[in-house]
């Protein structure tokens, strides 16, 4: 609701210590009014550049500056990954340097709606080809970058891959820590199920892995009818026996308990019955 201008509450402007002098904070809103516009300008006077010239780069790296706020943005919808967020918004201002140079104001697109796609899959990327599968400590993570710049030194030197030892000796560290920082250097990469035995002659881990017994889906079943047979009386639970386990007709019940086989039929029906009652109680 629009309030009228003699109504309005008038808050004169105050200066550092509270005054009426000091300028107040533009809204966010206005800022990003102001980014648009100054990266419209930029990419202006970027289009008639020599790309190359001091010119060229000065515009280029102005316009990285002001439209650092949007990598910013992007970034803090992966802060759940438990990466350092330095490294991803340096990854997605590459994504962004990767997006002013591609950028055709021409076109009539808003650069940030044009930008934003190029950042946040340059970030994506990251986390697909360079971040760990499984997230180890922090302290780890660094000293594996350490065990891995020394192994590469020691494989020149030497000519052949260092011992845990000689790596241990060039760090300063015990040789467990080597070994840690070994085993945690490999939760950068997934192993496929298929590739987990490959060049060893043996068949792949998923050969090997358990089956699915097909009489699984039965258990359940096979329960739930024991758990019924029992509350029927103890001449209809032999009958159901004889017929279902021990696959006699009614005919040879009928001569196995010395009664009719109308008997028999009647009370198999009965069973039938008070089984499907009971169950549909269970239910």
């Amino acid at each position: 609701m629009n309030v009228p201008a003699s109504t309005a509450p008038q808050v004169p402007p105050q200066n550092e210590a509270g005054g009426p002098d000091a300028p107040r904070p533009r809204p966010q809103s206005t800022r990003g009014a102001d980014t648009r516009a100054l990266t419209q300008v930029l990419f202006g006077q970027l289009k008639g550049l020599e790309p190359g010239t001091p010119e060229h780069d000065r515009v280029r790296g102005a316009l990285i500056e002001a439209n650092l706020p949007l990598v910013r943005y992007a970034a803090a919808r992966f802060r759940s990954r438990n990466e350092p967020m330095e490294d991803v918004v340096q990854v997605g201002t590459i994504g962004l340097i990767n997006a002013i140079d591609r950028f055709d104001p021409d076109r009539g697109v808003q650069f940030p709606t044009f930008a934003m796609p190029t950042v946040v899959g340059e970030i994506k990327r990251y986390f697909r080809d360079n971040v760990r599968t499984v997230h180890v400590p922090r302290r780890l993570h660094e000293l594996w970058v350490q065990v891995n710049g020394a192994t590469e030194d020691l494989t020149t030197a030497h000519g052949r891959s260092p011992t845990t030892a000689e790596i241990a000796e060039r760090l300063k560290i015990g040789e467990d820590e080597v070994l840690a920082c070994i085993e945690a250097g490999r939760s950068y990469h997934a192993t496929s199920l298929e590739a987990a035995q490959e060049g060893d002659g043996l068949p792949g881990l998923l050969d090997r892995l358990g089956y699915e017994d097909p009489a699984l889906a039965g258990v359940e079943h096979r329960d739930l009818v024991r758990h019924l047979l029992v509350q029927l009386p103890e001449r209809e639970q032999r009958i159901l026996m004889l017929r279902y386990y021990s696959n006699l007709t009614q005919s040879q019940i009928s001569q196995e308990l010395g009664v009719s086989q109308m008997h028999v039929s009647r009370l198999l029906a009965r069973s039938f019955a008070r089984l499907r009652s009971a169950n549909r109680i269970e239910a």
